[in-house]
């Protein structure tokens, strides 16, 4: 076997990017304090065709060197906006008809391996804090949990880590529909 170079992985450029249809995903990032976490979500939506990011309360936005970091381009990529308050971004995708989880562990949530995609829904999952997690008020506003299963020691892991299992999982999901 031999290591395939860059221009050997047929990637899409910026203008084939933007123009691409895009998986039905959108990501919310809330209070998220880590450029490079903020940067590896771009990453991965760039990688998935992510339909959008929402940079949400205290998440720094593009452009920043620390983002680009991880990012690596993606911010030039993968549309993205950012808004204060999050409850209101929750809010009005649900009233455009986007299906909203938030990915966190709570009483009665969604195991991923359990969760089921419906053909032409729109998804939108909301990451927290790499603290605090997703905040109560948004939890109560989505219309439901996906926890991802954990075996370990550890009560949590990197949000970056967790989006990129739950957009995996999804973006297989959808793919066979």
């Amino acid at each position: 076997m031999r290591k395939l170079a860059n221009s050997e992985l047929e990637r899409k450029n910026i203008d084939e990017f933007k123009k691409a249809e895009k998986t039905p995903i959108i990501i919310i990032l809330d209070d998220i304090r880590s450029l490079h976490n903020i940067g590896s979500v771009f990453r991965t939506s760039d990688a998935f065709l992510i339909e959008k990011i929402y940079l949400c309360g205290i998440t720094a936005t593009p452009p920043n060197k620390e983002i680009h970091k991880t990012a690596l381009g993606a911010t030039e990529t993968v549309v993205w906006e950012y808004a204060k308050d999050v409850l209101a971004v929750i809010e009005q995708l649900k009233a455009d008809n986007v299906a909203v989880y938030a990915v966190e562990q709570v009483e009665h949530s969604i195991m991923l391996n359990d969760f089921q995609v419906v053909a032409h829904q729109k998804y939108a999952l909301v990451f927290g804090n790499e603290v605090k997690g997703v905040a109560q008020e948004a939890i109560h506003l989505c219309d439901g949990v996906i926890e991802i299963p954990q075996l370990g020691t550890k009560h949590s892991l990197n949000i970056s880590v967790s989006a990129g299992i739950v957009v995996w999982d999804l973006f297989q999901k959808i793919a066979v529909l």
